[in-house]
């Protein structure tokens, strides 16, 4: 009889269905939790109103940038904190949750994709933090008028809004790898948000900068996570240029992800977890 070649067993197929299971999961945790909503869309009433206090004194003191009027700032302020409420997640601070506890070895084990069982998880609360954006803007519609652009612009914001998300999302997962060989990752968060808050352009718009930061800023990727689409909202960067800068945006996703990439994987060969 001749002997039968060794056959090796067949990998098994991918599924999606059980990441969609972890998104809904998330998304009903979030949720339980009530009191959270209504102090989430409370809080951003009372920045949107305490933001066009401030813009209107400053303009009303100061002289108005050309391609940023009042109402132009109003709206990009308006927009940013609804954007926040979905941009400011850490969508991958269950990594350092897990790595802390010890309880990523048993993730390991189980027949999934690690990493896109974080994006899954963030995702859904991503994705309930985005519902609270229409209750959110439609009280927010009371306290300022907000402009609304064309539909070309409206669809290439939300492409840019996309590659934004996607930025943040991979410069979170970046900063929570540094847990495999830290465990504890505060000091580093403390950091990361306070630059992403400067040079992010969330709460000040980049282009109002003196030149020499809007250089530093413009290089760095947390402009592309909020700087870039809110300006092509309100128009400051016009359709000409807005190749340029989804490419940019692009750009960071590719190196960030790949960065990622590299650190989960040396990473994942080590798991150092507290206390084994």
């Amino acid at each position: 009889m001749t002997a039968q070649p060794d056959v090796a067993p067949p990998r098994p197929r991918f599924r999606f269905e059980p990441y969609v299971q972890f998104a809904q999961k998330a998304a009903a945790r979030e949720a339980t939790y009530r009191f959270d909503v209504f102090t989430t869309i409370a809080s951003v009433l009372v920045r949107v109103y305490l933001l066009r206090m401030v813009w209107v004194a400053l303009y009303t003191r100061n002289v108005a940038p050309s391609d940023l009027p009042l109402h132009a700032i109003i709206t990009y302020s308006t927009v940013a904190l609804l954007m926040g409420l979905v941009m400011d997640i850490d969508q991958t601070r269950m990594l350092h949750d897990k790595l802390h506890s010890g309880s990523i070895a048993t993730d390991f084990m189980k027949p999934i994709n690690v990493p896109l069982y974080f994006f899954a998880d963030g995702s859904g609360e991503v994705l309930f933090h985005a519902v609270l954006i229409v209750p959110s803007l439609l009280f927010s519609l009371l306290i300022v008028h907000i402009d609304v652009p064309g539909p070309l612009v409206l669809a290439t914001f939300a492409v840019s809004f996309l590659l934004g998300y996607l930025v943040g999302f991979w410069v979170n997962f970046i900063m929570n790898c540094i847990a495999f060989w830290t465990l504890e990752i505060h000091a580093a968060r403390l950091i990361v948000t306070w630059v992403s808050d400067l040079f992010g352009g969330e709460i000040i718009p980049l282009v109002i900068f003196p030149a020499f930061l809007q250089k530093i800023a413009f290089v760095l990727p947390f402009a592309a996570m909020f700087s870039t689409p809110l300006l092509i909202y309100v128009g400051v960067i016009p359709p000409a240029r807005y190749a340029q800068a989804l490419g940019s945006q692009l750009f960071w996703v590719v190196v960030l992800g790949l960065v990622a990439t590299v650190l989960w994987r040396a990473g994942a060969k080590r798991v150092v977890v507290q206390g084994g």
